[in-house]
């Protein structure tokens, strides 16, 4: 299962309305699927960190490995930004939730996420899992 990067921050930063959905999901998840994340999660979580290291021991100890992006989910993704901006999207540069959506569409596996409505309207295929909210 992708963990999206969302879920994570709710734990990282102990998000009240968040954290405890999320901490429950991601412990639910993990009995049923190995989670995983992809580079486009890491770049987004090493926002909230100041050094590699730091961000390298928080996912060894959630055990989150990074997963490569597969070319044929890196196409999908170009392909999904396309339609959003055809649809009036107003977002120049490709999102980084299509770079997610695509990864596991491609991989055929779930995304554990807040963002639920542009997962449902670009990857209607992937299914996904969301924390309760407190």
């Amino acid at each position: 299962m992708l963990v999206d990067t969302n879920v994570l921050v709710d734990v990282l930063q102990n998000d009240t309305d968040w954290v405890d959905g999320s901490i429950s999901q991601l412990r639910a998840q993990s009995q049923i699927h190995r989670l995983i994340i992809n580079p486009i999660v890491y770049a987004e979580l090493s926002l909230t960190f100041s050094r590699l290291e730091a961000l390298d021991r928080v996912l060894a100890k959630m055990v989150l490995p990074v997963v490569e992006v597969l070319t044929p989910a890196l196409f999908l993704a170009g392909k999904a930004f396309v339609e959003y901006c055809r649809g009036g999207g107003q977002k120049s540069n490709v999102l980084a939730d299509f770079f997610i959506g695509a990864h596991a569409a491609v991989a055929r596996i779930p995304v554990l996420t807040r963002d639920v409505q542009r997962y449902q309207n670009y990857f209607p295929s992937v299914r996904l899992v969301t924390p309760e909210l407190k």
